[in-house]
């Protein structure tokens, strides 16, 4: 019977283990690479689980905003394929000889031409002129949205469109606008049979929006050329202006000198024929 030495037997063991240590470092190393691989996976199912669940909580409210603005943009193309597409275009983009594009005058210009009643065109002619609006506010908005939406540009402004500088809006009109539209905004004749608008019944919204728009053949006044406080100083004078009693007396509408020169055609006229008369009739 032969028996073994515990202390030889722990000695094998451990030279087996010294041979065999480094294809257990391999197995380790692979086991520590494929660990750290479920954890990137777990980490990054853990992340798409927190992002669905951060988006079930917010995107509610935004549905419903997206939801009510593609409302209003549907209801304006309505409006606009039965009213407006046969003289601009399917694509906002014109149709010659009969309406120009709508690429870039936003809703600035769709609530400056259809709220005075330019638009729709009742007839081809130099002046598109004023008269009572076609579509309700509400249509209004539905349509300043489609086209917004469609072809960008000036939007709307906001606040008090008077709150402006009355001095620096009496110079800005008379060097940017009397002479079209008479030093009281009385309006005048232009050349081709055009005439520029009288701006007595206009508000306070259709001049800023004229000024932003540019409407036939008023030049376009954009932030570069008139910042918002000068346009809200010019709405501020035109507005004072209407308000105000004529200081001259009877001015017949501010278009001028008339009630001066009248009095003095009849007047001094009068008195030279009755003293060309008196004259005569003694010779």
């Amino acid at each position: 019977m032969s028996t073994t030495n515990p202390q030889s037997e722990a000695a094998l063991d451990e030279g087996g283990a010294a041979t065999g240590d480094p294809a257990r470092r391999a197995r380790a190393r692979r086991r520590s690479k494929q660990r750290r691989r479920l954890a990137n996976v777990g980490g990054l199912m853990a992340a798409l689980v927190l992002t669905g669940a951060l988006y079930s909580v917010f995107s509610p409210a935004q549905a419903a905003d997206e939801g009510s603005e593609s409302a209003a943009e549907a209801a304006g193309r309505d409006l606009y394929e039965r009213s407006c597409i046969t003289c601009h275009g399917e694509n906002l983009e014109g149709v010659n000889n009969r309406g120009p594009s709508l690429i870039g005058v936003g809703e600035a210009a769709v609530y400056f031409q259809v709220h005075t009643g330019r638009m729709p065109l009742a007839r081809q002619e130099a002046d598109a002129h004023d008269k009572p609006a076609v579509f309700s506010d509400e249509e209004i908005d539905q349509l300043m949205a489609y086209v917004q939406a469609n072809g960008g540009g000036p939007t709307l402004p906001s606040g008090d469109l008077r709150d402006g500088d009355l001095a620096e809006g009496g110079e800005l009109f008379r060097l940017n606008c009397a002479s079209c539209h008479n030093f009281v905004g009385q309006g005048g004749a232009l050349s081709s049979g055009k005439s520029a608008p009288s701006l007595q019944d206009a508000s306070d919204l259709e001049i800023y929006t004229a000024m932003l728009s540019g409407p036939e053949n008023m030049p376009v006044f954009g932030d570069n050329q008139l910042t918002p406080d000068e346009k809200r100083a010019i709405i501020n004078y035109v507005q004072t202006i209407k308000a105000q009693a004529d200081p001259g007396g009877a001015g017949i509408g501010r278009i001028g000198p008339v009630g001066e020169g009248l009095v003095i055609w009849v007047v001094g006229i009068g008195a030279l024929l009755f003293g060309i008369f008196w004259m005569g009739s003694k010779a």
